[in-house]
């Protein structure tokens, strides 16, 4: 499957009806993107993350 990235103007309504046009065929879909902190909490979920460092539990001290 290849994966398309577009850019356009959200308030043009043109655009938007092409898009769900597009979208409404059936042959493609649109992944939501997931934020840098969803991502976190969901590594963390699945337990591929086993220890959190902070400055201050660090060893060797640096942040």
């Amino acid at each position: 499957m290849a994966k398309i990235t577009l850019e356009y103007d959200a308030r043009n309504p043109i655009a938007r009806k092409t898009l769900s046009y597009i979208l409404s065929i059936g042959f493609s879909e649109v992944k939501p993107r997931k934020t840098g902190l969803e991502e976190a909490f969901e590594d963390i979920e699945n337990g591929r993350v086993t220890r959190i460092y902070t400055p201050k539990n660090r060893k060797d001290g640096k942040a």
